[in-house]
């Protein structure tokens, strides 16, 4: 028997490749909007609902103009119009997305749906012009029957978004920056327009060209590398976020989904560029014995400033625990980030490190935590138990949250503040700016039951020889917060995007410093205050390899 008709019937005609690509191409441009939304807003339930929200609006707008269409106008030139003008609309996106991302920004909107209309500007048009494709297919279609014809067409559309969800998920965001993945969308529409409008007039010939040629421009010209905020080094996709190494001047700053998380000085690569950092050392004075503390646990790696320093400053193990092993790599190409038997990293969560080793620590830094995006896992009580566990007698928990101290975006902070203090006999506050201003506030909680002063800390800081002089970080001590109108977080109940939805919008304001590598003992550091603004979506033609 020939195997000729099974073939044939494998073989898509040109309305259902049209499809069959609308389905990847929607499903795909909706996980890249996650990618280009959250520098910007975050990646909170709310992000992620609006882009959901909207990616369906758009569609059902498309197929309801485009069902009303079809009867009398669906013809394949004309869906290879809707795939050129799609092709269009990514270059804009690749060429001007990050100054329309922002000019968005501006609306006075409450901040859960915040994103709403850079989401709606962004990827609203895109995604209608494609809805217009399955209502036109259907029509074309050659099965008998509106019922079979619109199944065949819902089916096709269906396993092209799961297609496209995988490809993307899996496939581009690993590898690809996030211009390069628009593009990809940007050359697959061009390809099935040239499919499925075969034979190609000279007219829709010289269209397609100029329509690749905007594409190629777009993609040159995004591939520039540099940005406001100073030259791009290196950009990757990882599984878990948007990843950018930036130069500017002699600094070397770290950006993760956006926002700052780590600097280095290039011409003095151990010293504190961020002055968040120096709080780090603080677990030397709280300790009876600094000399006691010799091995410590960073839960969160980014571009190893704490680590590095603890092993460059003092006789100790330091054990890293990083999720993301593209950060691991891009700190052991850009950041000077070298293992050794006093410096190992496990690339793995927190969490599971902490219930897999049998090490116990004298210290625990907990430098997992975004502006806008928190890994629940380790803010619950259930987890500082584990910490807790995992710390020896005297041992400390040491945590960098980003909240502000009081107003409305403090809710993070304060609850975080009251799920510690249900496990750790003393917790003390220290943030780096005070006030509303959503900032660093280092949270310190010990297994020791003695509350120290600030008279106490200054006073060890004067006699103690930590390497560093700590008097300003001590009077940034604050009295504990309110937390009887938060949330005790656990397991079961941990509602840390609604904690963190104040924060949206606001700016994220980080301290630098000037000090040099080994200020004199107690030296007062010269600080300046910068806001942490996104740097463009830029990729750059590095190969592919918090602080």
């Amino acid at each position: 028997m020939s195997s000729s008709p099974s073939l044939d019937s494998l073989r898509l005609s040109k309305p259902e490749t049209a499809v069959f690509v609308s389905g990847v191409a929607s499903m795909g441009l909706e996980i890249l909007a996650g990618r280009m939304i959250a520098p910007q807003f975050g990646s909170s339930i709310y992000t992620w609902g609006t882009i959901i929200g909207v990616f369906l609006a758009a569609l059902s707008y498309g197929y309801h103009r485009g069902g009303k269409q079809a009867a009398q106008q669906a013809t394949n030139g004309r869906m290879a119009r809707v795939f050129l003008i799609t092709a269009a609309y990514v270059a804009g996106l690749i060429l001007v997305g990050d100054i329309l991302l922002r000019s968005a920004s501006g609306f006075p909107l409450p901040s859960r749906i915040a994103s709403l209309p850079a989401v709606v500007l962004l990827f609203g048009p895109p995604t209608y012009l494609l809805g217009y494709v399955s209502p036109c297919a259907a029509e074309l279609s050659a099965k008998e029957g509106i019922g079979e014809a619109s199944g065949h067409v819902y089916m096709l559309g269906t396993v092209g978004s799961i297609v496209g969800a995988f490809a993307t998920t899996y496939l581009l965001v690993p590898s690809l920056g996030i211009n390069q993945i628009a593009l990809v969308f940007g050359v697959l529409s061009v390809v099935t327009a040239l499919v499925i409008s075969r034979p190609i007039s000279r007219d829709r010939a010289a269209v397609t060209g100029f329509v690749a040629l905007l594409l190629i421009t777009s993609a040159a010209t995004g591939a520039a590398g540099y940005t406001v905020e100073g030259q791009v080094v290196y950009e990757t996709q990882t599984p878990y976020q948007h990843l950018q190494v930036v130069d500017l001047g002699d600094t070397r700053t770290l950006y993760l989904d956006g926002q700052r998380h780590s600097a280095m000085d290039l011409e003095d690569p151990n010293r504190h560029v961020f002055s968040y950092t120096r709080y780090f050392h603080l677990p030397m004075l709280f300790a009876d014995d600094p000399d006691e503390i010799d091995r410590v646990l960073f839960i969160g790696g980014g571009g190893f400033t704490g680590p590095k320093r603890f092993v460059e400053d003092y006789d100790v193990t330091v054990d890293v625990a990083e999720i993301d092993p593209e950060v691991v790599d891009t700190a052991k190409a850009y950041f000077g980030v070298e293992e050794s038997p006093r410096l190992q990293i496990h690339t793995e969560g927190g969490r599971q490190y902490l219930r897999e080793t049998n090490h116990t620590y004298d210290l625990i830094v907990l430098d997992a935590y975004q502006k806008d995006k928190v890994p629940f896992e380790l803010t619950t009580v259930e987890f500082m138990r584990l910490a807790r566990d995992r710390l020896d007698e005297d041992g400390i928990l040491f945590a960098n949250v980003v909240s502000a101290a009081s107003g409305p975006a403090s809710q993070f902070y304060r609850a975080e503040y009251r799920t510690m203090n249900a496990v750790f006999p003393q917790v003390y506050g220290f943030p780096t700016l005070g006030g509303p201003v959503v900032q660093n506030v280092e949270v310190v909680a010990t297994k020791n039951g003695t509350r120290l002063s600030e008279a106490t800390l200054l006073d060890r800081n004067a006699r103690r020889d930590i390497g560093i002089g700590l008097d300003e970080e001590i009077r940034t001590l604050a009295p504990p917060p309110r937390t009887d109108d938060v949330p005790r977080l656990r397991d079961d109940r941990a509602p840390v995007d609604s904690l963190l939805d104040p924060m949206v919008g606001q700016r994220y304001v980080i301290q630098e410093t000037n000090e040099s590598n080994s200020p004199p003992a107690n030296a007062r550091p010269a600080i300046r205050i910068d806001a942490a603004r996104p740097p463009s979506s830029v990729p750059s033609s590095a190969p592919q390899s918090t602080g």
